[in-house]
């Protein structure tokens, strides 16, 4: 089924851009399918990922404009980062593929004022976590099943290139224990389909390293 969690989630994400044009960096970036939408609202995008045969598929997307978009295959954990030089960082579901301490070499890189926007992937921790996910189950059946007929309806699905999967999460707990600690002030909203939002805004006074 065509039905994807984190597609479903992009207008959240890009409710988060902070206002005018300006860099962009998409951790974890897959077939770019993010990327173009930050580029489309005008954002100059760079996206890393270490997938060389999903860069590939996403530099043949090329860009939609009126930004841009370039590729490179680079690791979120050694990756060079130019220090308080992008408006808005983004990690759609590959946070949990690295040490959540990766979240202060990209704090160090947000410019001030700038967003760090994170959909990830955790395991339920509270009982509200766990409601979530009762309610999550049959959404997710009809929401898949609605997406299949409107593919049906138009010629069938698009071909979707799927990146490497990691299915190991971190405790919800967990995550909203690092936050608070590594970014003061951030918030963690869990969402109904398996994931959460993380937003982080850094204070204009905020240091660049640490």
């Amino acid at each position: 089924m065509p039905f994807d969690h984190n597609h479903h989630y992009h207008p959240a994400l890009l409710r988060l851009l902070p206002p005018g044009p300006g860099r962009a960096l998409d951790v974890g970036c897959g077939d770019g399918r993010f990327a173009r939408k930050l580029a489309a609202a005008g954002m100059t995008v760079e996206g890393i990922d270490t997938s060389a045969e999903m860069l590939a598929r996403a530099t043949a997307a090329g860009s939609p404009g009126p930004g841009t978009v370039e590729y490179r295959r680079a690791d979120a954990t050694s990756a060079s980062l130019e220090p308080e030089s992008y408006a808005y960082i983004s990690c759609l579901a590959s946070l949990h593929h690295v040490p959540f301490e990766t979240v202060t070499r990209l704090r160090a890189a947000l410019a001030p004022g700038g967003v760090l926007a994170v959909l990830g992937c955790a395991r339920p921790s509270r009982p509200g976590d766990y409601a979530r996910e009762l309610v999550a189950a049959p959404a997710n059946a009809l929401a898949r099943l609605v997406v299949f007929a409107g593919d049906l309806l138009n010629g069938g699905p698009d071909p979707v290139a799927k990146a490497p999967v990691q299915m190991t999460f971190p405790p919800l707990n967990d995550v909203r224990r690092d936050a608070a600690r590594l970014l003061p002030g951030s918030t963690v909203r869990p969402l109904l389909f398996w994931r959460y939002l993380l937003a982080w805004r850094k204070p204009a006074n905020h240091p660049a390293a640490g």
